[in-house]
């Protein structure tokens, strides 16, 4: 029997819930849980409470939660790249910034056509070493996330920054506050967020699905799911290619056709989802003043 953690929406999802399975609570505490990454080599996890501008850091092997990184410039969201370098989006740098084998930053990307960046939000990265990040305002609109400022760019964008040469592209202009985003499991489609509902009255929650050519550019933008509850934020791909992504109650499941099969109810807002464990199969969760796990049937997508 499946705990009530889960909500059945549709059979399918039976195949990813496990029975006598139950929703963790391994940290209580945050202001705003955000940002969850996974480092299999050391078998921990770090993870943003953006308001108190810290990293905190998860150890799989004994269930110690320590702080990682104090101030931190409000980090937001983060992804491990092919090397092993955490890659952070920065609210009150207003970058995106990557923390070397040394523990030195170097700072990947604060300008787009000699004009400071908003807020980056949430990133990653693809087989080819580029790096794609979002760029709404949340981390200046108020004290609170970052440091309020005027807006430079005159609009939210998605970016590409190349691995080779450094170079930053705007590959998406047309989102109204761009957020969480992932890459199907073969990267033919980029899925990206739009919590434009925040600043727009009947503004977007929905994700949107746009086709990954050869050269990177894209093509398409269809909508993909709209939220029932809250909005969209950050989320993740499995190897079947299911979108386990955060919303208002929990985590919603849903098919790469983008039919809901299933929820995680959390009780709390979640902000963003990791999948991690030596299996790839516990999704830590992100929910606003929690960091919870539950193990599920299914694994993170393989990088190609």
């Amino acid at each position: 029997m499946l705990t009530d953690a889960f909500e059945v929406i549709d059979k399918r999802f039976t195949q990813y819930a496990m029975p006598n399975v139950h929703l963790e609570t391994l940290y209580s505490g945050t202001r705003w849980a955000e940002g969850p990454a996974y480092f299999p080599a050391g078998k921990y996890l770090i993870w943003s409470d953006i308001p108190n501008d810290r990293l905190l850091r998860y150890d799989e092997t004994n269930g110690v939660v320590s702080e990682f990184l104090k101030p931190c410039r409000n980090h937001n969201g983060h992804t491990v790249d092919r090397e092993g370098r955490l890659v952070a989006c920065e609210h009150r740098g207003r970058c995106v910034s990557r923390i070397e084998a040394n523990g030195s930053t170097t700072i990947l990307a604060d300008r787009f056509e000699g004009k400071r960046l908003n807020s980056p939000n949430d990133l990653v990265v693809k087989s080819d070493g580029s790096i794609w990040f979002t760029d709404p305002t949340y981390g200046i609109d108020s004290e609170y996330e970052g440091d309020k400022a005027e807006a430079e760019i005159d609009g939210s964008y998605v970016y590409r920054i190349d691995g080779v040469t450094g170079a930053i592209t705007a590959v998406i202009t047309d989102m109204v506050k761009p957020n969480g985003l992932a890459f199907s499991p073969d990267e033919s489609l980029l899925y990206v967020a739009d919590t434009g509902a925040t600043h727009v009255e009947d503004g977007p929650r929905h994700i949107r699905t746009f086709n990954v050519k050869s050269d990177d550019t894209l093509s398409g933008g269809a909508l993909f799911a709209t939220s029932d509850n809250g909005l969209f934020d950050g989320f993740r791909v499995d190897v079947h290619g299911n979108i386990w992504t955060s919303a208002g109650d929990g985590v919603h499941c849903y098919t790469p056709e983008g039919d809901l099969i299933g929820k995680i109810l959390t009780g709390e807002t979640v902000a963003n989802v990791e999948f991690g464990g030596i299996k790839r199969n516990r999704l830590f969760i992100c929910a606003t003043t929690t960091l919870r796990a539950v193990y599920l049937n299914t694994q993170a997508a393989l990088r190609p």
